[in-house]
Protein backbone atom coordinates (compact mmCIF):
# COMPACT_ATOMS: atom_id res chain seq x y z
CA UNK A 1 0.00 0.00 0.00
CA UNK A 2 1.53 3.34 -1.02
CA UNK A 3 1.45 6.50 1.08
CA UNK A 4 -1.30 8.21 -0.90
CA UNK A 5 -3.59 5.22 -0.44
CA UNK A 6 -2.65 5.03 3.23
CA UNK A 7 -3.64 8.65 3.76
CA UNK A 8 -7.22 8.19 2.58
CA UNK A 9 -10.07 8.26 5.08
CA UNK A 10 -11.62 4.84 5.63
CA UNK A 11 -15.35 5.40 5.34
CA UNK A 12 -16.82 1.93 4.79
CA UNK A 13 -16.65 -1.39 6.60
CA UNK A 14 -15.39 -2.97 3.40
CA UNK A 15 -12.46 -0.55 3.31
CA UNK A 16 -11.82 -1.15 7.01
CA UNK A 17 -11.75 -4.92 6.43
CA UNK A 18 -9.21 -4.32 3.68
CA UNK A 19 -6.65 -3.25 6.31
CA UNK A 20 -6.59 -6.71 7.91
CA UNK A 21 -3.21 -8.38 8.42
CA UNK A 22 -3.00 -11.26 10.88
CA UNK A 23 0.63 -11.43 11.95
CA UNK A 24 -0.16 -13.28 15.18
CA UNK A 25 -2.38 -15.93 13.61
CA UNK A 26 0.05 -16.46 10.75
CA UNK A 27 3.33 -16.58 12.68
CA UNK A 28 2.33 -18.31 15.93
CA UNK A 29 0.82 -21.69 16.68
CA UNK A 30 -2.84 -22.42 17.40
CA UNK A 31 -3.79 -24.79 20.19
CA UNK A 32 -3.81 -28.17 18.43
CA UNK A 33 -6.89 -29.22 20.39
CA UNK A 34 -8.91 -26.15 19.39
CA UNK A 35 -11.95 -26.35 17.15
CA UNK A 36 -11.51 -25.05 13.62
CA UNK A 37 -14.61 -22.82 13.75
CA UNK A 38 -13.90 -20.98 17.00
CA UNK A 39 -16.85 -22.49 18.85
CA UNK A 40 -14.75 -23.04 21.95
CA UNK A 41 -16.40 -21.42 24.95
CA UNK A 42 -16.24 -23.89 27.81
CA UNK A 43 -13.46 -23.91 30.42
CA UNK A 44 -10.77 -26.44 29.64
CA UNK A 45 -7.04 -26.95 29.92
CA UNK A 46 -4.93 -25.60 27.06
CA UNK A 47 -1.64 -27.51 27.00
CA UNK A 48 0.19 -25.92 24.08
CA UNK A 49 -0.10 -23.38 21.29
CA UNK A 50 0.03 -19.61 21.52
CA UNK A 51 -3.67 -18.91 21.00
CA UNK A 52 -7.12 -20.48 20.77
CA UNK A 53 -9.44 -19.47 17.92
CA UNK A 54 -12.73 -18.43 19.52
CA UNK A 55 -15.84 -16.63 18.34
CA UNK A 56 -17.07 -13.81 20.56
CA UNK A 57 -20.63 -13.86 21.90
CA UNK A 58 -22.60 -10.99 20.31
CA UNK A 59 -24.42 -8.43 22.42
CA UNK A 60 -28.13 -8.53 21.62
CA UNK A 61 -29.45 -5.27 20.16
CA UNK A 62 -26.16 -3.37 20.57
CA UNK A 63 -26.37 0.40 20.98
CA UNK A 64 -23.63 2.96 20.44
CA UNK A 65 -22.24 4.64 23.55
CA UNK A 66 -18.95 6.24 22.49
CA UNK A 67 -15.92 6.13 20.26
CA UNK A 68 -12.54 7.82 20.46
CA UNK A 69 -12.45 10.54 17.83
CA UNK A 70 -8.73 11.01 18.39
CA UNK A 71 -7.91 7.35 17.81
CA UNK A 72 -10.23 7.17 14.81
CA UNK A 73 -8.31 10.10 13.33
CA UNK A 74 -4.96 8.42 14.03
CA UNK A 75 -6.15 5.24 12.31
CA UNK A 76 -7.60 7.16 9.36
CA UNK A 77 -11.17 6.11 10.16
CA UNK A 78 -14.20 8.26 9.50
CA UNK A 79 -16.15 9.08 12.67
CA UNK A 80 -19.32 7.92 10.89
CA UNK A 81 -17.88 4.40 10.79
CA UNK A 82 -18.70 3.99 14.50
CA UNK A 83 -22.40 4.05 13.52
CA UNK A 84 -22.00 1.70 10.54
CA UNK A 85 -24.11 -1.45 11.07
CA UNK A 86 -21.41 -4.01 10.27
CA UNK A 87 -18.77 -2.08 12.20
CA UNK A 88 -21.08 -1.92 15.21
CA UNK A 89 -21.88 -5.60 14.93
CA UNK A 90 -18.20 -6.59 14.75
CA UNK A 91 -17.20 -4.53 17.78
CA UNK A 92 -20.21 -5.67 19.78
CA UNK A 93 -19.16 -9.29 19.30
CA UNK A 94 -20.67 -10.49 16.03
CA UNK A 95 -17.77 -11.89 14.02
CA UNK A 96 -20.13 -13.31 11.38
CA UNK A 97 -19.86 -9.96 9.56
CA UNK A 98 -16.23 -10.79 8.68
CA UNK A 99 -15.53 -9.50 5.19
CA UNK A 100 -12.92 -10.30 2.57
CA UNK A 101 -9.70 -11.64 4.13
CA UNK A 102 -11.11 -11.30 7.66
CA UNK A 103 -11.60 -14.50 9.61
CA UNK A 104 -14.99 -15.21 11.21
CA UNK A 105 -13.47 -15.76 14.63
CA UNK A 106 -11.15 -14.06 17.07
CA UNK A 107 -8.49 -15.42 19.37
CA UNK A 108 -7.74 -15.71 23.08
CA UNK A 109 -4.33 -16.31 24.62
CA UNK A 110 -3.05 -18.10 27.69
CA UNK A 111 -0.63 -16.74 30.27
CA UNK A 112 0.85 -17.60 33.62
CA UNK A 113 0.10 -15.96 36.95
CA UNK A 114 2.78 -14.52 39.22
CA UNK A 115 2.08 -12.27 42.17
CA UNK A 116 4.98 -10.13 43.27
CA UNK A 117 7.49 -12.53 41.77
CA UNK A 118 5.93 -15.72 43.14
CA UNK A 119 4.56 -18.25 40.65
CA UNK A 120 1.01 -19.44 41.27
CA UNK A 121 -1.18 -22.20 39.89
CA UNK A 122 -3.66 -22.53 42.77
CA UNK A 123 -6.25 -20.18 41.25
CA UNK A 124 -6.34 -22.28 38.09
CA UNK A 125 -9.48 -24.48 38.30
CA UNK A 126 -7.41 -27.45 37.16
CA UNK A 127 -4.56 -26.84 39.62
CA UNK A 128 -2.05 -26.93 36.74
CA UNK A 129 -1.82 -23.36 35.43
CA UNK A 130 -3.19 -24.51 32.06
CA UNK A 131 -6.46 -22.68 32.64
CA UNK A 132 -5.18 -19.11 32.98
CA UNK A 133 -5.62 -16.67 30.12
CA UNK A 134 -8.00 -14.29 28.39
CA UNK A 135 -11.26 -15.21 30.10
CA UNK A 136 -13.30 -12.41 28.49
CA UNK A 137 -10.82 -10.63 26.25
CA UNK A 138 -11.03 -11.72 22.61
CA UNK A 139 -8.91 -10.14 19.91
CA UNK A 140 -11.04 -9.72 16.81
CA UNK A 141 -8.92 -7.80 14.30
CA UNK A 142 -5.30 -7.06 13.50
CA UNK A 143 -4.34 -4.74 10.70
CA UNK A 144 -2.21 -1.96 9.31
CA UNK A 145 -3.42 1.63 9.62
CA UNK A 146 -1.40 4.64 8.53
CA UNK A 147 1.63 2.35 8.31
CA UNK A 148 1.30 1.06 11.88
CA UNK A 149 0.10 -2.32 13.10
CA UNK A 150 -2.74 -2.41 15.60
CA UNK A 151 -4.58 -5.23 17.34
CA UNK A 152 -8.21 -4.71 18.39
CA UNK A 153 -9.54 -6.66 21.36
CA UNK A 154 -13.06 -6.95 22.71
CA UNK A 155 -13.35 -6.69 26.50
CA UNK A 156 -16.47 -8.52 27.59
CA UNK A 157 -16.87 -10.54 24.40
CA UNK A 158 -18.11 -13.68 26.14
CA UNK A 159 -16.48 -16.85 27.46
CA UNK A 160 -13.33 -18.48 26.15
CA UNK A 161 -11.62 -21.71 27.25
CA UNK A 162 -9.85 -19.57 29.88
CA UNK A 163 -13.04 -18.19 31.45
CA UNK A 164 -12.81 -20.48 34.51
CA UNK A 165 -16.59 -20.84 34.60
CA UNK A 166 -17.42 -17.12 34.37
CA UNK A 167 -19.75 -15.56 31.79
CA UNK A 168 -17.07 -13.63 29.89
CA UNK A 169 -19.09 -10.45 30.05
CA UNK A 170 -18.25 -6.94 31.23
CA UNK A 171 -20.75 -4.52 32.71
CA UNK A 172 -21.35 -0.99 31.47
CA UNK A 173 -19.85 0.46 34.66
CA UNK A 174 -16.38 -1.06 34.17
CA UNK A 175 -16.53 -0.57 30.40
CA UNK A 176 -17.14 3.17 30.74
CA UNK A 177 -14.26 3.40 33.21
CA UNK A 178 -11.88 1.53 30.91
CA UNK A 179 -12.97 3.44 27.81
CA UNK A 180 -12.46 6.85 29.45
CA UNK A 181 -9.31 5.92 31.38
CA UNK A 182 -7.34 4.70 28.37
CA UNK A 183 -7.96 7.88 26.42
CA UNK A 184 -7.28 10.03 29.49
CA UNK A 185 -3.95 8.32 30.08
CA UNK A 186 -3.05 8.84 26.42
CA UNK A 187 -3.85 12.55 26.78
CA UNK A 188 -1.64 12.65 29.88
CA UNK A 189 1.24 11.37 27.76
CA UNK A 190 1.43 8.00 29.53
CA UNK A 191 1.99 4.95 27.29
CA UNK A 192 -1.23 2.95 27.25
CA UNK A 193 -3.60 0.73 25.37
CA UNK A 194 -6.24 2.83 23.61
CA UNK A 195 -10.03 2.86 23.36
CA UNK A 196 -11.76 2.43 20.02
CA UNK A 197 -15.49 1.97 20.69
CA UNK A 198 -18.02 1.22 23.40
CA UNK A 199 -21.35 -0.49 22.74
CA UNK A 200 -24.01 -1.55 25.24
CA UNK A 201 -26.99 -3.87 25.27
CA UNK A 202 -30.04 -2.87 27.24
CA UNK A 203 -31.43 -6.29 26.29
CA UNK A 204 -28.81 -8.20 28.29
CA UNK A 205 -28.20 -7.56 31.95
CA UNK A 206 -25.28 -8.84 33.99
CA UNK A 207 -25.55 -9.44 37.71
CA UNK A 208 -22.53 -8.55 39.82
CA UNK A 209 -21.75 -7.77 43.47
CA UNK A 210 -21.44 -4.02 44.02
CA UNK A 211 -22.12 -1.32 46.59
CA UNK A 212 -25.46 -0.02 47.79
CA UNK A 213 -26.02 3.78 47.71
CA UNK A 214 -23.99 5.61 50.39
CA UNK A 215 -22.38 2.31 51.37
CA UNK A 216 -19.44 2.43 53.76
CA UNK A 217 -18.77 -1.27 53.31
CA UNK A 218 -15.26 -2.31 52.30
CA UNK A 219 -16.47 -5.20 50.17
CA UNK A 220 -19.56 -5.06 47.91
CA UNK A 221 -22.73 -5.46 49.95
CA UNK A 222 -25.44 -6.03 47.31
CA UNK A 223 -25.98 -7.76 43.98
CA UNK A 224 -26.86 -5.35 41.17
CA UNK A 225 -27.89 -5.67 37.55
CA UNK A 226 -25.98 -3.64 35.00
CA UNK A 227 -26.27 -3.64 31.20
CA UNK A 228 -23.73 -5.81 29.40
CA UNK A 229 -21.21 -3.84 27.33
CA UNK A 230 -18.19 -4.37 25.13
CA UNK A 231 -15.38 -1.89 24.88
CA UNK A 232 -12.68 -2.42 22.26
CA UNK A 233 -9.15 -1.71 23.32
CA UNK A 234 -6.36 -1.21 20.82
CA UNK A 235 -2.59 -1.72 21.07
CA UNK A 236 0.38 -2.68 18.90
CA UNK A 237 0.01 -6.04 20.65
CA UNK A 238 -1.52 -7.50 23.80
CA UNK A 239 1.49 -9.66 24.64
CA UNK A 240 2.06 -9.80 28.40
CA UNK A 241 4.97 -10.73 30.61
CA UNK A 242 2.74 -13.54 31.86
CA UNK A 243 2.58 -15.02 28.37
CA UNK A 244 6.34 -15.35 28.11
CA UNK A 245 6.29 -16.79 31.61
CA UNK A 246 3.82 -19.49 30.60
CA UNK A 247 6.00 -20.75 27.76
CA UNK A 248 9.18 -20.47 29.84
CA UNK A 249 7.64 -22.58 32.59
CA UNK A 250 6.72 -25.21 30.01
CA UNK A 251 10.18 -25.08 28.48
CA UNK A 252 11.88 -25.51 31.86
CA UNK A 253 9.67 -28.49 32.75
CA UNK A 254 9.75 -30.01 29.25
CA UNK A 255 5.96 -29.97 29.32
CA UNK A 256 5.84 -31.05 25.67
CA UNK A 257 8.41 -31.53 22.88
CA UNK A 258 7.78 -28.12 21.30
CA UNK A 259 7.83 -26.06 24.50
CA UNK A 260 11.17 -24.31 23.96
CA UNK A 261 10.30 -23.61 20.34
CA UNK A 262 7.01 -21.99 21.42
CA UNK A 263 8.95 -19.74 23.81
CA UNK A 264 11.35 -18.78 21.02
CA UNK A 265 8.46 -18.05 18.67
CA UNK A 266 6.52 -15.82 21.04
CA UNK A 267 9.67 -13.92 22.01
CA UNK A 268 10.51 -13.35 18.35
CA UNK A 269 6.91 -12.24 17.78
CA UNK A 270 7.14 -9.77 20.68
CA UNK A 271 10.29 -8.28 19.16
CA UNK A 272 8.63 -8.03 15.76
CA UNK A 273 5.44 -6.46 17.08
CA UNK A 274 6.77 -4.07 19.70
CA UNK A 275 10.51 -3.54 19.26
CA UNK A 276 11.49 -4.05 15.65
CA UNK A 277 12.12 -0.35 15.10
CA UNK A 278 14.80 -0.47 17.80
CA UNK A 279 16.21 -3.99 17.37
CA UNK A 280 18.20 -4.81 14.26
CA UNK A 281 16.72 -7.90 12.59
CA UNK A 282 20.21 -8.80 11.37
CA UNK A 283 21.52 -9.42 14.89
CA UNK A 284 21.89 -13.03 16.09
CA UNK A 285 18.80 -14.05 18.06
CA UNK A 286 20.59 -14.10 21.47
CA UNK A 287 21.66 -10.49 20.90
CA UNK A 288 18.09 -9.56 19.99
CA UNK A 289 16.94 -11.13 23.25
CA UNK A 290 19.43 -9.02 25.20
CA UNK A 291 18.31 -5.88 23.40
CA UNK A 292 14.72 -6.80 24.21
CA UNK A 293 15.59 -7.12 27.90
CA UNK A 294 17.36 -3.75 27.87
CA UNK A 295 14.58 -1.93 26.04
CA UNK A 296 11.80 -3.42 28.12
CA UNK A 297 13.60 -2.36 31.30
CA UNK A 298 13.86 1.14 29.90
CA UNK A 299 10.18 1.26 28.95
CA UNK A 300 8.93 -0.28 32.19
CA UNK A 301 10.87 2.04 34.48
CA UNK A 302 9.79 5.06 32.44
CA UNK A 303 6.17 3.88 32.50
CA UNK A 304 6.02 3.46 36.27
CA UNK A 305 7.68 6.84 36.79
CA UNK A 306 4.93 8.31 34.58
CA UNK A 307 2.27 6.58 36.65
CA UNK A 308 3.57 8.25 39.77
CA UNK A 309 3.91 11.57 37.96
CA UNK A 310 0.17 11.67 37.18
CA UNK A 311 -1.05 9.99 40.38
CA UNK A 312 -2.09 6.69 38.79
CA UNK A 313 -2.22 3.43 40.77
CA UNK A 314 -2.55 0.21 38.78
CA UNK A 315 -4.00 -1.62 41.77
CA UNK A 316 -3.17 -5.13 40.56
CA UNK A 317 0.23 -5.04 38.87
CA UNK A 318 0.85 -8.75 38.45
CA UNK A 319 2.95 -10.01 35.56
CA UNK A 320 -0.19 -11.03 33.66
CA UNK A 321 -1.30 -7.38 33.81
CA UNK A 322 2.10 -6.12 32.64
CA UNK A 323 2.27 -5.46 28.89
CA UNK A 324 5.54 -6.75 27.43
CA UNK A 325 5.49 -3.75 25.09
CA UNK A 326 5.92 -1.40 28.04
CA UNK A 327 2.57 0.39 28.24
CA UNK A 328 -0.37 0.45 30.64
CA UNK A 329 -2.67 -2.57 30.37
CA UNK A 330 -5.76 -3.66 32.30
CA UNK A 331 -7.97 -0.89 33.64
CA UNK A 332 -9.84 -2.93 36.21
CA UNK A 333 -8.84 -2.09 39.78
CA UNK A 334 -7.06 1.18 38.92
CA UNK A 335 -7.48 4.59 40.53
CA UNK A 336 -5.93 8.04 40.76
CA UNK A 337 -4.57 9.43 44.01
CA UNK A 338 -6.56 12.44 45.23
CA UNK A 339 -5.72 12.95 48.90
CA UNK A 340 -1.99 12.20 48.92
CA UNK A 341 -1.23 8.88 50.58
CA UNK A 342 1.87 6.83 49.70
CA UNK A 343 -0.20 3.72 50.50
CA UNK A 344 -3.14 4.69 48.29
CA UNK A 345 -4.70 1.52 46.88
CA UNK A 346 -8.22 1.69 45.42
CA UNK A 347 -8.71 -2.05 44.96
CA UNK A 348 -10.04 -3.97 47.95
CA UNK A 349 -8.08 -7.05 46.87
CA UNK A 350 -4.77 -5.29 46.26
CA UNK A 351 -2.94 -4.85 49.53
CA UNK A 352 -0.06 -2.48 50.23
CA UNK A 353 2.33 -4.32 47.92
CA UNK A 354 0.48 -2.81 44.92
CA UNK A 355 -0.12 0.61 46.47
CA UNK A 356 0.80 3.94 44.88
CA UNK A 357 4.44 4.41 45.90
CA UNK A 358 5.15 0.66 45.94
CA UNK A 359 4.63 0.43 42.20
CA UNK A 360 8.38 0.59 41.43
CA UNK A 361 8.90 -2.51 43.59
CA UNK A 362 6.01 -4.29 41.85
CA UNK A 363 7.59 -3.39 38.51
CA UNK A 364 10.87 -4.90 39.62
CA UNK A 365 9.08 -8.14 40.54
CA UNK A 366 7.53 -8.23 37.08
CA UNK A 367 10.88 -7.57 35.44
CA UNK A 368 12.32 -10.46 37.39
CA UNK A 369 9.68 -12.74 35.86
CA UNK A 370 10.50 -11.34 32.40
CA UNK A 371 14.20 -11.99 33.00
CA UNK A 372 13.44 -15.50 34.19
CA UNK A 373 11.33 -16.18 31.09
CA UNK A 374 14.18 -15.15 28.75
CA UNK A 375 16.87 -17.24 30.43
CA UNK A 376 15.98 -20.57 28.71
CA UNK A 377 16.56 -18.86 25.35
CA UNK A 378 20.19 -18.18 26.27
CA UNK A 379 20.97 -21.50 27.91
CA UNK A 380 24.55 -22.59 27.18
CA UNK A 381 25.70 -19.05 26.34
CA UNK A 382 27.48 -17.97 29.53
CA UNK A 383 28.36 -14.51 28.25
CA UNK A 384 24.82 -13.71 27.14
CA UNK A 385 23.40 -14.99 30.43
CA UNK A 386 25.82 -12.80 32.35
CA UNK A 387 24.68 -9.76 30.36
CA UNK A 388 21.04 -10.65 30.99
CA UNK A 389 21.72 -11.07 34.70
CA UNK A 390 23.43 -7.67 34.78
CA UNK A 391 20.29 -6.08 33.33
CA UNK A 392 18.22 -7.71 36.03
CA UNK A 393 20.63 -6.63 38.78
CA UNK A 394 20.60 -3.08 37.47
CA UNK A 395 16.82 -2.72 37.54
CA UNK A 396 16.65 -0.90 40.88
CA UNK A 397 19.22 1.66 39.77
CA UNK A 398 17.46 2.17 36.44
CA UNK A 399 14.13 2.61 38.24
CA UNK A 400 15.71 5.13 40.60
CA UNK A 401 17.15 7.12 37.69
CA UNK A 402 13.73 7.26 35.99
CA UNK A 403 12.04 8.38 39.19
CA UNK A 404 14.62 11.06 39.90
CA UNK A 405 14.22 12.49 36.40
CA UNK A 406 10.44 12.48 36.84
CA UNK A 407 10.58 14.29 40.19
CA UNK A 408 12.91 16.87 38.67
CA UNK A 409 10.29 17.60 36.00
CA UNK A 410 7.46 17.78 38.54
CA UNK A 411 9.44 20.22 40.70
CA UNK A 412 11.25 22.18 37.99
CA UNK A 413 14.68 21.17 39.30
CA UNK A 414 17.87 20.91 37.23
CA UNK A 415 19.22 18.30 39.70
CA UNK A 416 17.49 15.81 41.95
CA UNK A 417 17.45 16.56 45.68
CA UNK A 418 16.32 13.58 47.75
CA UNK A 419 15.96 15.51 51.00
CA UNK A 420 13.90 18.24 49.35
CA UNK A 421 11.55 15.65 47.85
CA UNK A 422 11.14 13.64 51.04
CA UNK A 423 10.41 16.79 53.00
CA UNK A 424 7.77 17.75 50.43
CA UNK A 425 6.08 14.34 50.54
CA UNK A 426 5.94 14.59 54.33
CA UNK A 427 4.38 18.05 54.02
CA UNK A 428 1.80 16.73 51.56
CA UNK A 429 0.83 13.96 53.97
CA UNK A 430 0.76 16.25 57.03
CA UNK A 431 -1.29 18.88 55.20
CA UNK A 432 -3.80 16.37 53.84
CA UNK A 433 -3.02 17.74 50.40
CA UNK A 434 -4.56 16.83 47.08
CA UNK A 435 -1.77 15.33 44.96
CA UNK A 436 -2.74 16.79 41.58
CA UNK A 437 -4.00 20.15 42.82
CA UNK A 438 -0.92 20.82 44.96
CA UNK A 439 1.59 20.08 42.23
CA UNK A 440 -0.40 22.18 39.76
CA UNK A 441 -0.41 25.06 42.24
CA UNK A 442 3.35 24.66 42.69
CA UNK A 443 3.68 24.96 38.90
CA UNK A 444 2.90 28.67 39.28
CA UNK A 445 6.03 28.96 41.48
CA UNK A 446 4.33 30.51 44.53
CA UNK A 447 6.68 32.09 47.04
CA UNK A 448 4.12 32.03 49.85
CA UNK A 449 1.85 29.24 51.06
CA UNK A 450 -1.50 30.99 50.45
CA UNK A 451 -2.01 29.74 46.84
CA UNK A 452 -1.46 26.18 48.06
CA UNK A 453 -4.14 26.19 50.74
CA UNK A 454 -6.96 25.62 48.25
CA UNK A 455 -5.38 22.22 47.56
CA UNK A 456 -5.55 21.10 51.22
CA UNK A 457 -8.53 19.15 52.53
CA UNK A 458 -8.27 20.68 56.02
CA UNK A 459 -6.87 23.93 57.46
CA UNK A 460 -3.28 23.73 58.63
CA UNK A 461 -1.80 25.15 61.82
CA UNK A 462 0.90 27.79 62.23
CA UNK A 463 3.69 25.25 62.74
CA UNK A 464 2.88 23.51 59.46
CA UNK A 465 2.66 26.87 57.67
CA UNK A 466 6.13 27.68 58.91
CA UNK A 467 7.47 24.35 57.62
CA UNK A 468 5.89 25.03 54.22
CA UNK A 469 7.42 28.52 54.06
CA UNK A 470 10.88 27.15 54.83
CA UNK A 471 10.46 24.42 52.19
CA UNK A 472 9.27 26.91 49.55
CA UNK A 473 12.32 29.08 50.19
CA UNK A 474 14.69 26.10 49.80
CA UNK A 475 12.87 24.96 46.66
CA UNK A 476 12.97 28.38 44.99
CA UNK A 477 16.70 28.45 45.56
CA UNK A 478 17.08 25.35 43.37
CA UNK A 479 14.51 25.72 40.54
CA UNK A 480 15.66 26.01 36.94
CA UNK A 481 15.07 29.02 34.70
CA UNK A 482 12.30 27.26 32.77
CA UNK A 483 10.75 25.67 35.86
CA UNK A 484 7.22 26.96 35.25
CA UNK A 485 7.00 25.63 31.70
CA UNK A 486 8.60 22.32 32.67
CA UNK A 487 6.25 21.84 35.61
CA UNK A 488 3.13 22.73 33.62
CA UNK A 489 4.03 20.01 31.13
CA UNK A 490 4.55 17.49 33.94
CA UNK A 491 1.68 18.36 36.29
CA UNK A 492 -1.85 18.06 34.90
CA UNK A 493 -4.60 20.53 35.70
CA UNK A 494 -7.26 17.82 35.62
CA UNK A 495 -7.21 14.38 37.21
CA UNK A 496 -9.51 11.39 37.31
CA UNK A 497 -11.86 11.71 40.28
CA UNK A 498 -13.97 8.58 40.72
CA UNK A 499 -16.86 10.43 42.34
CA UNK A 500 -17.21 12.52 39.16
CA UNK A 501 -16.92 9.50 36.85
CA UNK A 502 -19.47 7.32 38.66
CA UNK A 503 -22.47 9.51 37.72
CA UNK A 504 -21.49 9.13 34.06
CA UNK A 505 -21.82 5.36 34.03
CA UNK A 506 -24.86 5.47 36.31
CA UNK A 507 -26.70 7.80 33.93
CA UNK A 508 -25.50 5.86 30.89
CA UNK A 509 -27.26 2.76 32.23
CA UNK A 510 -30.48 4.69 31.76
CA UNK A 511 -29.53 5.95 28.31
CA UNK A 512 -28.19 9.40 29.26
CA UNK A 513 -24.74 9.70 27.65
CA UNK A 514 -24.22 13.42 28.31
CA UNK A 515 -21.73 13.01 31.16
CA UNK A 516 -19.65 10.56 29.12
CA UNK A 517 -19.43 13.18 26.38
CA UNK A 518 -18.52 15.82 28.94
CA UNK A 519 -15.77 13.68 30.45
CA UNK A 520 -14.39 12.91 27.01
CA UNK A 521 -14.09 16.64 26.39
CA UNK A 522 -12.55 17.42 29.81
CA UNK A 523 -10.06 14.53 29.61
CA UNK A 524 -8.95 15.42 26.08
CA UNK A 525 -6.46 18.08 27.26
CA UNK A 526 -5.76 17.59 30.97
CA UNK A 527 -2.89 20.09 31.11
CA UNK A 528 -5.15 23.01 30.22
CA UNK A 529 -7.91 24.45 32.37
CA UNK A 530 -11.34 23.63 30.93
CA UNK A 531 -13.94 26.39 30.43
CA UNK A 532 -14.97 28.05 33.67
CA UNK A 533 -18.23 26.11 34.06
CA UNK A 534 -16.48 22.77 33.72
CA UNK A 535 -13.50 23.92 35.79
CA UNK A 536 -15.85 24.66 38.68
CA UNK A 537 -16.89 21.00 38.63
CA UNK A 538 -13.74 19.14 37.65
CA UNK A 539 -11.39 21.31 39.69
CA UNK A 540 -13.11 20.46 42.98
CA UNK A 541 -11.50 18.51 45.75
CA UNK A 542 -13.23 15.34 46.89
CA UNK A 543 -16.22 16.17 49.13
CA UNK A 544 -16.14 14.72 52.63
CA UNK A 545 -19.14 12.45 52.07
CA UNK A 546 -17.25 10.50 49.40
CA UNK A 547 -14.36 9.52 51.64
CA UNK A 548 -14.54 5.82 52.53
CA UNK A 549 -17.54 5.42 50.23
CA UNK A 550 -17.82 2.00 48.61
CA UNK A 551 -17.49 2.20 44.83
CA UNK A 552 -15.89 5.66 45.01
CA UNK A 553 -12.96 5.56 47.44
CA UNK A 554 -12.48 1.83 47.11
CA UNK A 555 -14.01 -0.86 44.95
CA UNK A 556 -13.82 -4.52 44.19
CA UNK A 557 -12.88 -5.87 40.78
CA UNK A 558 -16.50 -6.89 40.08
CA UNK A 559 -16.96 -5.90 36.49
Amino acid sequence: MNSSENARVIESFKAFAGQVDYSLLESLQADPEASSDGEDHRPRQVYSGHYVPVTPTPLPEPEYVAHSASLFAELGLSDELAQDEDFRRLFSGDSSVAHGAMRPYGWATGYALSIYGTEYIQQCPFGTGNGYGDGRAISIFEGLFEGQRWEMQLKGGGPTPYCRGADGRAVLRSSVREFLAQEFMHALGVPTTRSLTLYVSQAEGVRRPWYSPQSRSFEPDVMVNNPAAITTRVAPSFLRVGQLELFARRARSNAHPGALRELQQITAHLIERNYRGEINAGLPFPQQVLELARLFRERLTSLVADWIRVGYCQGNFNSDNCAAGGYTLDYGPFGFCELFDPRFQPWTGGGEHFCFLNQPAAAEANYQMFWSALRPLLEGDAEALAQLDALREGFSEAMGTALEAMWCRKLGLPRYDDVLLKDLLQLLASSRADYTATFRALSDLPEQIEPLKAAFYLPIDAELEQRWSAWLERWHGQTSGDAKATMRRANPQITWREWLVAPAYERAAGGDLSLIRELQAVFRDPYVSPPAKLAATYGQLKPREFFNAGGLSHYSCSS
